[in-house]
């Protein structure tokens, strides 16, 4: 059936959009449920989504990343208000100029500054929408680094509350949010619940074991050191040769396929799977942290030959594959959306926790 296009849409992200999942999914359902015309306008870098990609009707406008090494010698005050006025001048030419006219622009906050101004001139010229969708505060993130009475800090936030309320629509992703945009900012938001997109599901046995089987060369290199994982698979695939067993041919350090059949190893390791964005209200260092704490507890089992302790410590991690959250919240009032994917994936989460996460 010929879906009718009802519009044009563009989504904007002053960043990578291969990390910004949640503007790949409204392009996504822009696209393919509304039957929308898309152009996401962003920053070089990481591609997105291969269905993102795929589709006809969402186009992809990259932007040149800005560097201003050469320009050591200003003070980081001005490289920043010059590297500010240079991507608000290159919103604008993409946003009025390069891409066709869209019935809306939606935007990604944070960043703030100087995405919100410059998408709302455009929206002005060109006699669109403006809508924003609210991940988390943009003057809480800076906050983190610059503290919270810091010049920038107030300025940003100004500039954030300025602009927010002029936005025709306002979308968050929590009812907290939307209570501090309604009381706090004056801003009448509404809440767009995150859901795990279609590819986000839980995999069966046998595509599992082809992944292992796949990686199989990938996790036996130990690169001169020998951790479980290079020294189990060294020991299999040894084992493999020299009996020239077919079987064990289709054997990996987590699972066994015998004719038909895949099993899930009962001694296999702990597969632990995180994401991050490398920004400061996440501390990817806590999960290195915890490692090394339940190594150093394992080893302690061991040297007291307390078998039984050491099964605990295996049977508690190894009894479900596990995801890793380490998303604390500059603002306590976001929800992180790798959690959301996670659950669609089916897989359990470990979460740090904080006020409204729950």
């Amino acid at each position: 059936m010929e879906i009718k296009m009802k519009g044009r849409a563009a989504v904007v992200v002053l960043g990578d959009i291969g990390r910004s999942p949640q503007m790949q999914y409204h392009a996504l359902s822009l696209a393919s449920q509304a039957g929308m015309e898309v152009d996401i306008v962003a920053d070089g870098g990481t591609d997105p989504h291969m269905a993102v990609i795929e589709n006809l009707s969402i186009h992809l406008h990259k932007m040149r990343p800005i560097h201003l090494r050469r320009l050591s010698n200003i003070s980081r005050p001005l490289i920043l208000v010059l590297k500010t006025f240079i991507q608000f001048v290159q919103l604008i030419w993409f946003l009025c100029v390069k891409i066709p006219r869209p019935d809306v622009f939606i935007v990604q906050n944070p960043p703030s500054v100087p995405t919100l101004a410059a998408v709302k001139l455009a929206s002005w010229l060109r006699r669109s929408k403006f809508v924003i969708d609210w991940h988390n505060f943009g003057y809480t993130l800076l906050g983190l680094s610059h503290g919270r009475s810091h010049p920038f800090v107030k300025i940003y936030h100004w500039c954030e509350l300025f602009f927010g309320r002029m936005a025709h629509g306002t979308l968050c992703v929590t009812r907290a949010m939307k209570h501090e945009l309604d009381q706090n900012w004056g801003i009448k938001a509404t809440v767009l619940y995150d859901q795990p997109p279609e590819f986000f599901h839980p995999t069966s046995l046998e595509e599992k074991h082809e992944l292992f089987y796949r990686l199989q060369k990938e996790l036996c290199h130990s690169h001169g050191i020998l951790d479980c994982v290079s020294f189990e698979m060294r020991g299999l695939n040894d084992s493999s040769s020299r009996e020239g067993n077919e079987s064990d041919s289709t054997a990996t350090l987590f699972s066994t396929k015998v004719g038909h059949d895949i099993f899930l190893k009962p001694n296999r390791p702990a597969l632990v799977v995180s994401s991050t964005s490398w920004t400061s209200d996440e501390d990817f260092g806590l999960l290195l942290e915890a490692a090394v704490l339940y190594d150093r507890r394992a080893a302690a089992a061991l040297k007291e030959d307390d078998m039984a302790e050491v099964e605990m410590l295996w049977s508690d991690i190894r009894s479900a594959d596990l995801g890793v959250c380490l998303h604390t919240s500059s603002s306590g009032l976001d929800l992180p959306m790798k959690v959301v994917d996670m659950f669609g994936c089916g897989l359990p989460v470990c979460a740090v926790s904080y006020s409204w996460l729950f």
